[in-house]
């Protein structure tokens, strides 16, 4: 058993049953039910649904889109691609790397570090849910000694928060 099974969030959801609610959202939008845009500056997403325990997105991403490493904080989350194919860089002790192809998918327990990228030359569309909805994120950098370091947290209820990279903020005159 390792750490990840042992760990419960303050959810009745469970991560299979996360990974159902987002098979069952993509195929709604493969059979037309929800638009889709994309937006070659910026991840495209919208709110599907929401409720006391889950919140559900759908998000578009064009080719070279990605997140950044980062965590759910205390959601569990789960998600399915709908169209194209993503890869999900995540931390097993180092950085490991799965491609998730058109009705694949994968889910994410608490404490789950993970960056997700379009690579391909198609765009993608892929189906998220979080439980208990999204309250927070944290951001990561792997150091130079191949460690995880925590760079920042933002409290927010959307996957695709404008978070400022170290290198968009401007330098303190005088910081050394």
């Amino acid at each position: 058993m390792t750490v990840h099974d042992t760990a419960h969030a303050p959810t009745p959801l469970t991560l299979e049953r996360l990974s159902a609610l987002t098979a069952r959202v993509a195929e709604e939008v493969r059979q037309g039910l929800h638009e889709i845009r994309f937006d070659a500056e910026d991840r495209w997403s919208v709110r599907l649904h929401a409720d006391d325990h889950t919140d559900v997105w759908l998000i578009s991403w064009t080719p070279d889109q990605s997140t950044r490493l980062h965590d759910h904080a205390g959601s569990l989350g789960a998600l399915t691609v709908v169209t194209g194919a993503l890869v999900e860089r995540y931390w097993d002790s180092g950085l490991r790397e799965r491609t998730l192809a058109e009705d694949e998918g994968g889910t994410f327990p608490l404490g789950h570090v993970h960056d997700v990228v379009n690579t391909g030359a198609e765009p993608a569309v892929s189906v998220h849910a979080y439980s208990p909805p999204l309250t927070a994120m944290h951001y990561y950098d792997v150091g130079s000694d191949n460690t995880l370091r925590r760079t920042s947290s933002v409290l927010t209820t959307d996957p695709e928060p404008d978070v400022p990279t170290l290198e968009d903020v401007p330098a303190r005159e005088g910081a050394r």
